[in-house]
Parts: structure tokens; sequence; C-alpha cells
């Protein structure tokens, strides 16, 4: 792999990769920051964690909004194929509004996959937060993710209060809330689901990875932190 001495000054410029924004690396004067056709990008700026794409992914804010306009346009008669996702994002935002319900947003990384690995959970009840950082050593992606939403239902005291789990892991909600064959990972996946039929209310809801959830951001900042302090 090509390696880059990386200047010691990095300017952050404001672009859009898919359909998020996001901030580019670049040297002083505007050039991006590359690496074997790839880019530097992270999605929040007081974030460590930074991630290497393909640069052809990284578009102008503006150039991104003109292409997707004539997407917005449907045929008539044509249902959204988001309408779940709409209701389900409603129904989340009622859940964090309510101060009687601990919200959980767990998010799992891994350096390598498998690699260094690390989790981030963020618990919130009312006015009460508590966040987690842990490293959890050599592992996969899907097993980080998992043993986020592990540790922050271990965290929860209370069993009879309604529980909301908030992950962008389309595996662990799937075997763990969808009623998907666990091929791997099956004793994790089982010590889950033993947890889980302990309380009284608990409810998944899937969101969009690096989309701007308050939550889900923290949760990822922090498990891409604690594989960062254990390189240190």
């Amino acid at each position: 792999m090509t390696r880059i001495q990386r200047p010691e000054t990095i300017e952050w410029k404001r672009m859009r990769f898919r359909k998020n924004k996001v901030w580019l690396a670049t040297q002083p004067g505007g050039k991006p920051i590359e690496k074997d056709g790839k880019v530097l990008i992270k999605y929040q700026l007081e974030q460590d964690y930074e991630y290497w794409v393909n640069k052809a992914g990284v578009k102008p804010l503006d150039s991104m909004s003109q292409q997707s306009q004539p997407k917005k346009i449907e045929k008539p008669g044509k249902r959204p194929t988001n309408k779940d996702e709409r209701r389900i994002l409603r129904e989340s935002l009622k859940d964090e509004a309510d101060e009687n319900t601990i919200c959980i947003f767990a998010d799992g990384a891994s350096s390598g996959n498998p690699g260094p690995a690390g989790i981030g959970v963020v618990l919130q009840y009312g006015t009460h937060a508590r966040e987690i950082s842990k490293y959890i050593g050599h592992a996969t992606n899907n097993i980080a993710e998992l043993k986020a939403i592990q540790i922050g239902l271990m965290a929860v005291k209370n069993t009879d209060l309604p529980v909301r789990i908030y992950t962008d892991s389309s595996y662990a909600h799937g075997v763990l809330a969808l009623g998907w064959k666990s091929k791997k990972n099956k004793d994790i996946v089982e010590s889950i689901k033993k947890t889980i039929s302990t309380f009284k209310d608990l409810k998944f809801i899937k969101v969009k990875g690096h989309a701007g959830h308050k939550g889900n951001e923290q949760a990822d900042f922090l498990a891409t932190s604690a594989i960062r302090r254990a390189g240190t």
C-alpha cells in the first residue's frame, strides 16, 4: 500500500459523499490529500476517526443536489418506498422526547474487519446521559455491533422501563429484531436475546449510519475513539 506523508497543516473542505455531507481533508491550497485513488474524509470535524473513500464518490454540495433533483419526481399513485422508514423515524423521535423511555444508541467499529475493535454506547433517560467507550480486542465489525448492544442493555438497571435501541447495523437489527438466522456469532446473539426477554417493553430502531443522527454519530465517535486509544 502506498504511504503518504500527511502535511503538518490540514484544511477541511465541506463536500458531499454519496448522500451525506462530509469534510474533505486538503493540503494548504485546496488540493485533496490522496492515497491509492482514495481521499480522506470525516463526518464531523470534532470526531477523531477518519475514512479513506474513493475520490470519485466525493462531490461538491451543489452538484449532488442537482443530480438528485429528478429522483424527487414520482409517478401519480406511486407509493413512497420509504414510508415505513418515515413512520419509524416519527416513532423514534416520539420515544426520544418521552422522559420515561431509555434510549440506547449503540455502535461498533473494527479497523480491518476483523481487526482492532471498539464499541460506543450512549444511554439517555430524561435529562440523564451516560457514555461508554470500550476497546474489545480483535473482532469483526458484526461482533462489535452486537457487543455494543449487549453492553448497552447490561447498563440498564430497571428493566420495567420502556427501552429503545438505535443501531445502524442491518446485521444486528436483522438477527435480533427481524428473525434472521445467525450462521455466525450464535453464542452472543442468543445471549443478547436472553437479555432482551427480561425487558417489559423493548424495541429496536434501525437508523441510517453517518446521516447526522446525533445519538448515532456520538456512539460511532466513542467506538472509533476506543480503537484509537488502544493503538497509542
